[in-house]
């Protein structure tokens, strides 16, 4: 069902976990199947010096948000804010149809985790 990508992502996640000096967190729910996603981004000038995320859901799920993770990192938040679900899908080598969805939980966390740090600042958010 899934590829060799997405199953190194889903067994070896990379940037798991809690981010203790974030400089903001942001939690989203997939209305589709309740798969959640809490995202940490170490912010610094403008860019994402670490990421970390807790996800509780389906191998795609947990995939998606180790590939998102690694694919803002370093980024400004404007490169980051760009990243897209086919962005996440396409570095994977695809997803099955159903499975989508859980790519747009991993943009929707940076999104809102962008907005609010946004916010935070005293900024308009995007």
């Amino acid at each position: 069902m899934y590829n060799e990508t997405v199953m190194d992502h889903f067994t070896n996640p990379r940037n798991v976990g809690v981010l203790e000096d974030a400089s903001v967190v942001a939690e989203t729910a997939s209305p589709e199947c309740g798969d959640l996603t809490k995202i940490y981004l170490k912010i610094i000038d403008n860019r994402i010096v670490d990421i970390r995320f807790q996800t509780l859901g389906c191998a795609a799920a947990i995939a998606s948000s180790s590939m998102a993770t690694e694919l803002v990192k370093g980024k400004t938040l404007e490169e980051a804010w760009a990243l897209t679900k086919d962005d996440v899908v396409g570095a994977l080598g695809g997803l099955p149809e159903p499975k989508i969805h859980c790519s747009v939980l991993a943009e929707d966390a940076i999104h809102k985790a962008i907005n609010q740090y946004r916010i935070d600042q005293g900024l308009l958010p995007w």
